[in-house]
């Protein structure tokens, strides 16, 4: 059940970076949510998961989107992988 709900996170700060792919600007209370979140999910590397390090390095890269224009490139590779852990955690 946990893992489900986890996975959800993982869609929708996923969605999070689809917007800012394709224009849109998500609303500011959304991406602090997916940031805190997403920093808080990463805090699991310290119980031996691998995967985190991808949770803590994509609350930075979407935090420094709040304030930068960074490269697209940044927000595709995070947005695929979070999708790929989001929907593999429901199957």
């Amino acid at each position: 059940m946990i893992v489900k709900l986890l996975g959800a996170l993982d869609i929708a700060s996923a969605l999070a970076f689809m917007m800012f792919i394709f224009g849109m600007q998500p609303p500011l209370s959304y991406l602090i949510f997916c940031i805190t979140l997403l920093f808080i999910k990463g805090l699991f590397i310290f119980g031996g998961d691998v995967l985190s390090v991808l949770d803590i390095c994509s609350a930075i890269i979407l935090a420094l989107s709040i304030f930068f224009a960074l490269p697209v490139i940044l927000w595709w590779a995070p947005s695929f992988l979070l999708l790929a852990k989001g929907v593999w955690s429901f199957l």
